[in-house]
């Protein structure tokens, strides 16, 4: 039997836009809308035309996607004709493929937020679809706030659908604007919906206010909506909306789904799914959520040893899918309460060859834990660990010695006037029988000892010149002055991989220097440089 077509709908640059803290830029937006273009999603809703300069500017020029790409607006406002609208002008003007209005459908909301009529706002809606129509235009209806105004007064709600699909257009979407509907209301309304506009031209937009908004537009499908509209990793006001980078995987390798449904979305973009969602927390300068589903960290990791073992044994055991299949990879944690299973499968991982009754696998596991007894976290830093196991099994090169280091912080004025704290670190280096002293200056400590350490390892130097540190955290382990501090650095090299490493110390700066130190060794060890 032929699969039916279920088509997505990207908001990430419209209502992905309402996030606390996005602001979107001209160059993101275009970066952004081509990345969602290659993933294969089939809108591409760009922003709203007039509303502000970037979004005007965005839509002041034709684009080169295979994806609809697609303006937002109001209906033509109460009052007035679609032929002396400027909001509705310009919708029209813009350079889209599709315009998707939105409206009111909950009457509530029409004589409080627009004060007028459900007439004059029924009226308003098939306008605007015309004169979108005349144009050309692909036309979409959200209706906002429709499983609201659904629950309040059906018939109403249902007329403003109407009169969209009525006027021709291609999809009438229901909107669960506040976030508050649950999956069994989506299902049972979605499914009333259907039975007056045919499923093919009804859409699900829903928010994620109660934490259901993935499976909002779940239910909406199983009820006959096959369009789903959302965000990438969920960005949208307040809690965000249904998000796509969940959506998706669910789509392609969920039997229940994928039996029933095509996606524009392929099995080669799936499995970039992972640097997808990773791009737009870069662009966006967010630490990405490591318990993500599908696309996290964490999201296949396993941390007991009797998990672990299992794993090894068929990784069916304890995921739920392939982690390859969307772009992400599996790991087994070396914790204190992980077991030798979760050390020798890490070995394998990184192509450190080991044999299972070898003693120094039991010797490493030890110092994993004592060192974790005084604050280190292995789970956390893969690369530390390497660093660590490789030591012990006697295979890190001793490429360099750091003999000295010095930190100063001091406050001063600058030659405008200007109160300014700088800090400066000399670092002393000896790589083979040379030795070399650094001096650099950084906005912090850490910052200016990292500046130092990387700025002459002489033959090294070639090999690091494409490292750079993405994320630093610290973390106070104890309280008090002698407080011990965990220090965790991601770093990331030309090749867009990334690491993270690890220092405990009482004092913040050691604990900063031994994680950078070994981000350095690790991108040389993974550089392959000669000793």
């Amino acid at each position: 039997m032929a699969k039916e077509r279920l088509y997505l709908f990207d908001t990430t640059l419209r209502d992905g836009a309402q996030t606390n803290g996005v602001d979107f830029t001209l160059a993101d937006k275009l970066a952004i809308a081509a990345m969602l273009d290659e993933l294969g999603i089939d809108y591409v809703e760009g922003g709203y035309p007039g509303a502000n300069p970037t979004d005007t500017e965005l839509f002041g020029t034709k684009r080169k996607l295979k994806s609809t790409f697609t303006a937002f607006g109001m209906t033509r406002r109460p009052g007035r004709s679609a032929s002396n609208d400027p909001g509705l002008a310009l919708l029209l003007d813009a350079q889209a493929d599709a315009i998707c209005f939105v409206a009111k459908s909950w009457d509530y909301h029409v004589k409080v937020a627009l004060e007028t009529t459900g007439e004059e706002n029924i009226a308003s809606i098939r306008d605007s679809v015309r004169a979108a129509q005349a144009k050309g235009r692909e036309v979409l209806l959200d209706c906002e706030h429709f499983f609201d105004g659904y629950k309040a007064n059906p018939d109403y709600a249902l007329a403003c659908a109407k009169a969209a699909y009525e006027e021709g257009a291609r999809w009438v979407v229901l909107c669960d604007t506040n976030g508050g509907t649950l999956p069994h209301e989506v299902e049972r309304i979605v499914g009333d919906v259907v039975k007056v506009i045919p499923g093919d031209h009804v859409g699900i937009h829903a928010h994620n206010d109660t934490e259901q908004a993935v499976a909002n537009s779940f239910a909406a499908v199983r009820a006959g909506a096959r369009q789903i509209q959302g965000t990438l990793n969920g960005l949208g006001e307040r809690c965000g909306n249904a998000n796509l980078v969940s959506i998706i995987p669910t789509l392609k390798l969920k039997a229940d789904y994928a039996d029933r449904f095509d996606i524009g979305v392929s099995d080669a973009a799936l499995h970039r799914l992972v640097h997808i969602s990773r791009a737009l927390d870069e662009r966006l300068n967010r630490a990405p959520n490591r318990h993500a589903p599908y696309v996290g960290d964490s999201a296949f990791v396993t941390k007991a040893g009797i998990h672990a073992s299992a794993i090894m044994k068929d990784p069916a055991t304890y995921e739920h899918v392939p982690p390859e299949s969307v772009g992400n990879r599996r790991k087994l944690l070396v914790s204190e309460q992980a077991g030798k299973s979760n050390v020798l499968a890490e070995l394998e991982r990184v192509g450190i060859k080991a044999d299972k009754d070898d003693p120094r696998i039991g010797r490493l596991l030890e110092i994993v834990k004592e060192r974790e007894a005084i604050g280190y976290a292995y789970e956390a830093a893969d690369a530390s660990f390497e660093l660590l196991a490789r030591r012990t099994l006697g295979a890190v090169p001793n490429y360099f010695d750091v003999t000295q280091f010095d930190v100063t912080v001091e406050q001063r004025y600058n030659a405008v006037g200007e109160q300014v704290t700088v800090a400066m670190a000399v670092v002393k280096v000896k790589v083979g029988e040379e030795s070399t002293i650094s001096a650099a200056e950084g906005n912090g400590p850490v910052n200016a000892l990292d500046q130092a350490l990387r700025k002459d390892l002489g033959k090294y130097q070639k090999y690091i010149e494409g490292l750079s540190l993405t994320d630093f955290r610290v973390r106070i382990l104890n309280s008090g002055t002698e407080a011990v501090t965990r220090v965790l650095i991601e770093s990331e090299d030309e090749n867009g991989e990334r690491w993270t490493t690890i220092g405990v110390s009482a004092n913040i700066i050691d604990a900063s220097f031994q994680a950078l130190m070994d981000s350095v060794v690790f991108k040389l060890v993974k550089s392959g440089a000669p000793v």
